[in-house]
């Protein structure tokens, strides 16, 4: 798929829910975040044929967060999503490092081949980086002001993200399988 589509299918919810927040409030916002989000997931899928993971399950998240903040006029349920989220891909990944599955590769085999070592260590930083993001999470929405933290999950969280996926370039240039090379090597 076109990088700038995916892109504006991956953020433009997000993006939505900040403009909406800003003109009408955090409930309209929320109800605006789960209708362009329902509409950007099978987007994605309409695009290439393959259903994005981490889309779709914070997609779901939001759907049952969203869904509850909207229906107990309760705002704590959408500022509660994404640590959920975050600690349950970090738990996933957990998962599959105990088990020896390497569930990043799973994910990603297709786009970029590693060692075995560089895929363990790229997924243990993930799982930290998400432990990170879930308590940013908390300490914001609990210490700070609703428009705080959506301005933050716009502006802290994407930028954090991809500087993050930045830093990780020497960690995959050093594991990158050259071709005929063996991909159990350290």
């Amino acid at each position: 798929m076109n990088q700038a589509v995916r892109l504006l299918l991956e953020i433009g919810p997000l993006v939505v829910f900040f403009i909406a927040n800003a003109h009408y409030g955090i409930f309209i916002a929320t109800a605006a975040f789960m209708v362009v989000t329902a509409v950007a997931i099978p987007s994605m899928w309409l695009l290439e044929r393959r259903l994005p993971v981490m889309p779709l399950v914070s997609g779901l998240f939001l759907l049952a967060f969203g869904g509850l903040t909207l229906i107990l006029q309760d705002e704590t349920f959408i500022k509660l999503k994404p640590t959920i989220v975050n600690l349950l891909f970090a738990a996933i990944l957990t998962g599959g490092l105990v088990r020896r599955v390497q569930l990043l590769k799973l994910l990603f085999g297709s786009v970029m081949n590693l060692h075995d070592r560089g895929w363990h260590l790229l997924t243990r930083r993930w799982i930290i980086f998400f432990l990170i993001l879930a308590f940013l999470n908390e300490v914001i929405w609990r210490t700070q002001t609703t428009e705080f933290w959506i301005q933050f999950k716009l502006f802290g969280i994407m930028p954090l993200t991809l500087a993050f996926s930045m830093a990780q370039l020497p960690l995959i240039n050093r594991y990158m399988i050259s071709s005929g090379s063996d991909s159990s090597k350290n």
